[in-house]
């Protein structure tokens, strides 16, 4: 069944692409023919509309060149190098992800993130957020934006914003292929084309990979992706993007008791437990230059994810026993609980840009509308092991959870910018928010229950320029995370209100000759911060934090093709602000964040120069809690969640050489010095990834 519908994704892509060259050619058979190119990475958070100087906060981009650098096994291995970045890993793949910045916890989830300007994240309003990873294969690059100029691409705007940048299409035929360790293989195909006058372009992408995983982690994957687009007379053009991904994981919550861990256990902790995905997205962006001062562009998005985890339960009397070498493991019963969840989402999103000269001076400014609805279809099946996922009748003890969540959001927006002169600018903003959540027990007759709210998040920021080697910005701005529906729905006590906090942000950057740098200082000072968990599924722990801290990045052109290029975050408070409850007991005022490390640095000298592409890239980690309890001791019956994950670093090695224009060879070896570290805490201990390597060709048609 897989195969058939991996091959039905492909079909309707090369469907769509097969009608957009049919309609190039159609065009150009015609009496009119557009002389304008189409521009299909027209959505982009740092460039294109603004100049990244005009930006009132830190700005940070990946670029391809960079991305084919780093030779990427999945978007996390490029978001870890981005300065205020901390990772915390499941997994090799990355089929979920887990990244805090600047100090907000990496399982909480506060950032708002896109793909080419569309929020790709399954539950922004219904809980969920880490359960899609979008594949590196397709991207060209990343961006990551901070203070009060992110407020635009809301709603969680405490971590700033995180745009992935899809490739854009080029003629041709592109095949690359890759094996590496853990018997993973990997196949994309990139075919592009374009109508003469270039009024019409269109690409496809198709990447197919399997591996049998660290820890015996296997997966099996497919996406793929068709872009294309037209223009429309002189002054409007219309694009239209569709994805497709499906992932059948070994994966599981379960992870390594301590004594397994120490003996350097490689073994699946859940062998047969599965992680399903399956997503669709379909959008459609029209962009109209009304005339030189005038732009509208308006995205029309629909997204439907299907998550279906499969688990075996725990013997709650007896939770673990002994494998044949002795090691603690857990005790698996023959009942297998199914956590699926499937999600719909559809909206529209409206932007226009203005330049004018109100007050005298030259100004921009931008409006936004937007509208989303987003539905969680949550339930909890059982299967036994004699029946894997063929759940059981609801009579015999089967569905324990069927439930629909929903949510609804308005958002507008305002920004102006005013540039007092040449050098100094000063962007006042403002976006309100309106939600309304409703949660509907399908497995009872009570009536739904819903809960609404209203946020008004302004925002403040000015730039001066005092020359190209120094620049100096700032910004300050309210920013709000919406609370999952488990938080405020069904809940005995008062319902959790939203997150919020007033972020401060000030720094410096520049570029002279062969260095750039930015330096920016932060603080999030939180009146209501909320620790959810996944789902609602831990108690809120609603109440004061603080987090402050800085971070650096510099770049440097060393002679004969060398480049060397580093960041370092420091975020020496990240506490509770008051004593407060969870599910493990205490936590003090005063204690860290969970998964909040003081020191994340990262360093990378690279060579460029003629045929030949090298890199050899240092990552640190310090040390964090798994808890706000700050409990030291990793205990996975007890304490399932918490414990201390000792401070780790990795250094990776990638080459590549291009023997021809259209033939170039690559490699890489992740974690050289085979380093045996904790990535995180779920159930138990997740162990970093061992040294592995990946060895691939690429060929230009």
């Amino acid at each position: 069944m897989k195969i058939k519908k991996s091959m039905l994704a492909i079909a309707v892509s090369a469907a769509i692409a097969t009608q957009a060259v049919w309609a190039e050619d159609a065009d150009m058979m015609g009496d009119n023919v557009v002389a304008s190119p189409v521009l299909l990475d027209r959505v982009t958070i740092t460039g294109g509309i603004e100049r990244v100087t005009d930006i009132p906060g830190a700005v940070h981009e990946v670029t391809l060149e960079e991305i084919e650098q780093i030779q990427p096994r999945s978007t996390e291995d490029l978001i870890r190098r981005v300065p205020g970045i901390y990772i915390k890993r499941e997994e090799d793949s990355a089929v979920v992800t887990n990244f805090g910045i600047r100090g907000i916890p990496a399982d909480q989830y506060k950032t708002t993130v896109l793909e080419d300007g569309i929020p790709i994240q399954p539950g922004i309003f219904v809980g969920n957020q880490r359960y899609y990873n979008p594949r590196v294969q397709r991207m060209k690059g990343v961006e990551l934006l901070t203070g009060a100029s992110a407020l635009r691409y809301g709603p969680a705007s405490s971590g700033g914003v995180i745009n992935y940048r899809t490739k854009t299409p080029t003629d041709g035929i592109g095949l690359t292929a890759k094996i590496g360790s853990w018997n993973t293989r990997e196949t994309t195909l990139e075919l592009g084309g374009s109508s003469n006058s270039g009024d019409a372009i269109f690409g496809l992408w198709a990447t197919k990979a399997s591996s049998d995983g660290w820890m015996d982690k296997e997966w099996d994957m497919t996406d793929v992706m068709v872009k294309a687009g037209t223009a429309l007379g002189d002054d409007q053009f219309v694009t239209a993007k569709f994805t497709y991904y499906e992932n059948d994981a070994n994966i599981s919550y379960r992870g390594y008791f301590q004594d397994a861990y120490d003996a350097g256990a490689t073994f699946n902790p859940a062998p047969d437990d599965r992680y399903e995905t399956e997503r669709k997205s379909f959008d459609v962006t029209h962009d109209w230059d009304i005339n030189p001062n005038m732009r509208i562009q308006t995205i029309a998005y629909w997204m439907e994810t299907t998550r279906d985890y499969w688990r075996y339960n725990i013997d709650r009397n007896n939770p673990t026993t002994t494998n044949a070498d002795g090691l603690t493991v857990w005790n698996f019963t023959d009942i297998l609980e199914g956590r699926n969840r499937d999600f719909e989402r559809y909206g529209i999103d409206s932007r226009l840009f203005l330049v004018h000269d109100a007050f005298g001076i030259h100004n921009e400014a931008e409006f936004g509308l937007r509208y989303l609805h987003e539905e969680m279809h949550d339930t909890r099946p059982r299967a036994t092991r004699a029946a894997p996922r063929s759940p059981i009748a609801v009579g015999d003890k089967g569905t324990r959870r069927n439930r629909l969540d929903s949510a609804e959001s308005w958002a507008a927006f305002a920004q102006n910018r005013f540039y007092l002169t040449d050098a100094f600018n000063v962007t006042a903003g403002l976006r309100v928010e309106r939600y309304e959540q409703g949660r509907k027990d399908r497995m009872s007759n009570d009536p739904k229950d819903t809960f609404s709210n209203t946020e008004f998040l302004p925002g403040l920021g000015a730039t001066y320029e005092i020359s190209p080697a120094l620049q100096v910005y700032g910004s300050i701005y309210r920013a709000f995370q919406p609370p999952v529906i488990g938080s405020v729905i069904g809940v005995d006590d008062a319902p959790t209100d939203a997150e919020k906090s007033l972020n401060l942000e000030f720094g410096v950057r520049g570029a002279t000759g062969d260095w750039d740098y930015e330096i920016s200082a932060f603080q999030m000072d939180f009146s209501n911060q909320v620790d959810p968990g996944v789902s609602g599924i831990r108690n809120p722990n609603e109440g004061s934090a603080l987090i402050r801290g800085m971070e650096a990045a510099v770049g440097f052109q060393l002679p004969q093709g060398f480049r060397l290029d580093g960041n370092v975050t420091w975020v020496p408070v990240a506490k509770y602000g008051e004593e407060r409850l969870d599910r493990s007991g205490t936590i003090a005022k005063g204690n860290r964040l969970p998964y909040s490390p003081e020191w994340v640095a990262n360093l990378a000298l690279s060579y460029n120069q003629g045929p030949l592409k090298a890199a050899l890239m240092y990552n640190y980690t310090d040390s964090v809690y798994g808890l706000g309890n700050n409990v030291r001791e990793i205990d996975p019956i007890n304490n399932s969640f918490g414990g201390l994950v000792s401070s780790y670093y990795t250094v990776d090695l990638t080459a590549s050489y291009d023997i021809t224009q259209q033939f170039t060879v690559f490699g890489a070896v992740k974690n050289l010095t085979d380093e045996r570290y904790i990535s995180g805490l779920r159930q138990g201990i997740y162990a970093g990834p061992e040294r592995n390597y990946e060895l691939g060709v690429s060929y230009r048609f």
